[in-house]
């Protein structure tokens, strides 16, 4: 029998890495490297060479990042694009000098244009100004997809990148002031709920559409992706793009969404849009098509997603000391 591939999942912790872990054990994967942040500074670059250079993977999973909703995107800008940069520039680099030939690094929806024509291709990237409130957020990510595509071309490694929509789901960060909508908005009604407090506050219009996808969906495209063929891979991206975009599929309003996670959570009062509050981009929308052709598809829909979130939300409230 075959030695089992050595796999490191770079920010286990974290939403999309613990899901990635979950589903490498599912599939039978028995040698995965994890290490906390305590044990391992993603952003230390002696740190990060050692370690790469200790354990020598076969294969690599960049889930780890510094990631926020609108406000801390607007809070943080310099964290943002420090940490991320950092981070990916150190794993990339070292999985490089210690013979890493297969890494997936996940990037984010955010890297296309503001107003890019929907849904946003992969084509889209690099023709328009980005989104002002997550623009360092997404340089980082745009550098890492880069990154990966250079040393591609250079070295010969088989760096690939996939790009997500707005993931939710079990392990999410549900801060009340640096979390994403879906996560905010499950804290808030559930709060609301709580208090028996007859109005919540959305921030926005309402009108802006965004694409939810549930984060084991997202798992199960990035062991589909690093699995692909090389040839597969390769018929179906570009040396100078060599990324897929994973998404659901279709998309809701903001105000729907809200009206989906009230009913959800149980909550009955009113729903107001605050309109002083950034809505950033209007829509959101990727087109999944080039992945989806290649056999993987969403499973879980938005609703039950959603029921699923909460009832993790309920068990970290339970977890937390009183």
């Amino acid at each position: 029998m075959n030695a089992q591939p050595k796999i490191y999942v770079a920010g286990h912790r974290g939403m999309v890495g613990s899901a990635i872990v979950r589903a490498l054990r599912a599939g039978g994967s028995t040698h995965i490297v994890t290490r906390t942040h305590d044990a391992l500074d993603l952003t230390e670059q002696p740190a990060v060479d050692a370690f790469f250079a200790a354990e020598r993977p076969d294969a690599v999973y960049m889930a780890a990042a510094r990631v926020g909703g609108i406000h801390a995107n607007n809070t943080y800008p310099a964290e943002f694009i420090y940490n991320n940069l950092m981070v990916q520039a150190n794993v990339i680099h070292a999985a490089w000098r210690h013979g890493t030939r297969k890494l997936l690094f996940l990037g984010s929806s955010c890297i296309y244009p503001k107003l890019a024509p929907q849904p946003m291709g992969e084509e889209a990237l690099l023709t328009g100004p980005l989104e002002p409130t997550n623009e360092p957020y997404a340089i980082a990510k745009i550098a890492g997809i880069k990154m990966c595509e250079s040393y591609n071309r250079q070295y010969g490694t088989d760096y690939r990148s996939v790009m997500p929509t707005n993931l939710y789901g079990p392990g999410d960060n549900y801060h009340p002031e640096n979390s994403h909508v879906v996560p905010a908005m499950l804290r808030r009604f559930h709060e609301a709920k709580a208090a028996g407090t007859p109005e919540v506050a959305v921030w926005g219009t309402g009108t802006p559409r965004r694409e939810f996808l549930y984060v084991d969906d997202m798992a199960a495209a990035c062991l589909h992706v690093m699995g692909m063929d090389p040839a597969a891979w390769a018929a179906n991206t570009e040396p100078m793009q060599a990324l897929l975009n994973v998404g659901y599929g279709s998309d809701v309003s903001i105000a729907e969404l809200a009206r989906t996670v009230a009913r959800v959570v149980g909550y009955q009062g009113e729903i107001r849009f605050d309109k002083t509050r950034p809505d950033g981009s209007p829509r959101k929308l990727i087109s999944s098509e080039r992945l989806q052709g290649l056999g993987w598809k969403p499973t879980v829909g938005l609703e039950r997603g959603l029921a699923l979130a909460y009832a993790d939300f309920l068990r970290q409230c339970e977890a937390q000391p009183a």
